[in-house]
């Protein structure tokens, strides 16, 4: 019997026009009636996801920024993780070292990329910074990236696209952020479900009682999983709900 389900936003809870379809936010009613807490966890920040969340009803926790922040509800913050400025500083030059990525900052001050950073440009210390991002589609510029960063040892690599990679800092990722949730609601990780697509839930996924792979989600998180469902164009979390969550319950 699970008792709490954390759904990924982008990928597999929206559709690609960024809805949510009258199908899972229907299946996602009956979950919450069944008695399960139903929770995003998302690479998002917390205005990027709370419109979500309200159009849901979802009064429970929230996870954000990848595990960097921690929300015991809507706008009652629990916890929040942030990276070292020099970290940040490290990440920025290296984007623009290699010029053509995209790329962008989370802070708790807000969102800032490629064509509007931070003003002045060195001002890293001025704010608290919790996730930076890099966005190509040049795979040997994204994988000297990826490299160097990992030679670093001292950051979270994830993505939330195969075209992206998300940095936070080491050790927190959705994984870890629902086993503090699991602990403060008093569920055990075996009692938790986790469903997405892309890097960022591989953990969860991995951890949780059971984690569900997105139809449209990247190959290594198919099979990290232990179902894959249908796609995030095709209702996957409404099937999800009813076929692996619910089914068998009276």
């Amino acid at each position: 019997m699970y008792k709490l389900l954390a759904l990924d936003m982008d990928g597999t809870t929206l559709t690609d026009t960024q809805t949510i379809s009258e199908e899972n936010a229907e299946w996602i009613g009956r979950a919450m009636e069944a008695g399960i807490t139903v929770c995003f966890s998302t690479g998002r920040g917390f205005q990027g996801a709370i419109p979500f969340a309200e159009q849901l009803g979802l009064e429970t926790p929230l996870i954000t920024v990848n595990g960097s922040e921690i929300w015991s509800r809507p706008h009652v913050l629990h916890r929040r993780t942030l990276m070292g400025a020099q970290e940040i500083r490290r990440l920025h030059e290296l984007a623009v070292r290699h010029a053509e990525p995209w790329f962008w900052g989370y802070a708790v001050e807000g969102v800032f990329n490629k064509e509007k950073w931070i003003e002045p440009a060195d001002g890293f210390d001025r704010l608290h910074w919790m996730k930076f991002g890099y966005h190509t589609e040049n795979d040997a510029i994204r994988e000297s990236i990826r490299q160097e960063i990992e030679s670093w040892g001292s950051l979270e690599i994830t993505n939330s696209s195969p075209w992206n990679l998300e940095l936070n800092p080491l050790g927190v990722n959705k994984a870890s952020a629902l086993r503090e949730l699991c602990g403060l609601l008093g569920i055990a990780m075996e009692e938790a479900v986790a469903i997405g697509d892309s890097l960022n839930d591989i953990a969860a996924i991995r951890e949780c009682g059971l984690g569900i792979a997105m139809g449209n989600a990247q190959d290594e998180v198919k099979e990290a999983a232990d179902a894959v469902t249908l796609g995030n164009n095709e209702h996957g979390v409404a099937y999800a709900i009813r076929e692996l969550v619910l089914k068998g319950r009276g």
